[in-house]
């Protein structure tokens, strides 16, 4: 019994630990920078348009780059790519601290910067996902993006604070620091090893229209992913209650700054301690039917936020809004894994990357029109009616996701799905398709 837990201890399998840890290095260098930028560029022009132009900047490389970032990840060792990427990152930091230190950095630089780091993260971010699948044997699948997504969260928890209380001291003291952190996650990417379990699998041959579409056509044409990350998309669409944090905290909380500070970290909270007992307890059953009740108890979340005037209570809301939101990442990051060939996996995660980008980005436009239409309390409570709205369509539209019990299993009584896998797009058919050579740490 010690043994067989022995061996399903994500603990047990150094490649992913390296890897994790590389990833929460870069994760924390990333929510450091973030304040800092954010302070630097408001203290140089005053604008909040600017502040909103950075985000903007970042987003654009991710469509932009869309179909090449899938064919790389699928044709290049994913490990070099991650590495490259956050080399990239690290040296434009460097360049930031110097030019922060020396006093010639004005908007545009900031801009340029926004770009660069938008561009390295539309390669890193679907890699790494790709990636993952490749470090550990496909039943700890789930345990490893529960682990990754816990360190995500910690240093989102984490890496404002910080960043904002070295920033006292500086920014160069902030860019200086992430540039280290950015090129030792980056160093150690060679010490990533392929489990000898898993098959990774390279894309090889002519670069063609039907390569380069190859992602999106597969999600389209299989059910049981189209409904997954749809699903996904249109809740964070509706339920986007976070980017009202500030007026809720001022006109219908009455609180302060700390206040704000607390509601902006009670989602992250539950989504760490979730993804935490996820790493520690995988579901392996009724996948489908959790999925659609995780999204229920988020829909009711945003309600019970919006209609709230006590600071405690809407703490707890969103504690379980966070909760919740967790239990939906980790099916679907899971799913989207188990389902997609590998010599696929780089072109459905850049693909899903910017179904979650998208969702989050216009999810804040979306809260603020309606805000600024409805009113605030309306917005959030209309946001909530419609993520539950989008539960019970979806139910109805993608049976084969409802009816997932495995989480490592298809449900073979779907037809659709058969027919997605029987496609011209399906790796083991794919003749430009090449294995590589596992290595074993």
């Amino acid at each position: 019994m010690t043994d067989t837990h022995a061996q399903d201890s994500i603990l047990q399998h150094r490649p992913y630990l390296v890897f994790w840890s590389s990833r929460l290095l870069s994760t924390l260098a990333y929510q450091m920078q973030v304040v800092a930028v954010g302070w630097q560029m408001y203290g140089l022009t005053g604008s909040t348009f600017d502040l909103g132009l950075i985000g903007l900047v970042q987003f654009l490389p991710s469509i932009a780059l869309l179909l090449v970032v899938g064919q790389v990840a699928d044709r290049c060792d994913r490990r070099a790519i991650i590495g490259v990427a956050r080399a990239v990152v690290a040296l434009a930091m460097a360049v930031l601290t110097l030019g922060s230190a020396f006093g010639w950095f004005d908007r545009e630089w900031l801009l340029g910067f926004a770009l660069v780091l938008g561009s390295a993260r539309a390669f890193e971010f679907p890699t790494g996902q790709a990636l993952v699948p490749n470090l550990v044997p496909t039943r700890l699948l789930s345990r490893a993006i529960a682990w990754s997504t816990s360190g995500v969260q910690a240093a989102t928890i984490v890496g404002p604070a910080l960043g904002g209380w070295l920033y006292l001291a500086g920014a160069p003291l902030v860019y200086g620091l992430c540039a280290g952190l950015f090129l030792i996650s980056a160093l150690v990417m060679p010490l990533v090893a392929i489990h000898a379990d898993t098959t990774a699998v390279r894309s090889r041959g002519k670069v063609s229209v039907e390569h380069l579409l190859a992602g999106i056509r597969f999600i389209f044409r299989t059910p049981l992913l189209l409904g997954a990350v749809s699903l996904d998309m249109f809740v964070v669409l509706l339920g986007g209650a976070t980017a009202l944090l500030p007026v809720y905290a001022s006109e219908i909380l009455h609180t302060d700054a700390d206040g704000l500070g607390l509601l902006r970290s009670a989602p992250a909270v539950g989504a760490l301690l979730t993804a935490l007992w996820f790493a520690r307890h995988p579901i392996e059953r009724h996948v489908g039917q959790r999925l659609f009740a995780s999204v229920t108890v988020f829909g009711l979340a945003t309600l019970v936020f919006g209609v709230s005037a006590d600071l405690w209570l809407s703490l707890a809301a969103l504690f379980v809004l966070g909760a919740a939101d967790m239990v939906n990442v980790v099916i679907r990051m899971t799913i989207v894994q188990l389902e997609t060939p590998d010599a696929m996996r780089g072109r459905v995660s850049s693909v899903n990357s910017v179904f979650i980008g998208a969702s989050n980005q216009l999810g804040e436009f979306e809260s603020g029109v309606t805000a600024h239409w409805w009113g605030t309390v309306p917005a959030v409570v209309i946001g909530g009616i419609g993520t539950l709205g989008v539960a019970l369509l979806w139910r109805r539209l993608f049976p084969a996701l409802r009816e997932r019990d495995h989480m490592h299993a298809p449900a073979p009584s779907e037809p659709l799905y058969t027919a997605a896998l029987q496609s011209p797009l399906r790796a083991a058919h794919d003749p430009v398709c090449q294995r590589e050579t596992p290595k074993q740490p």
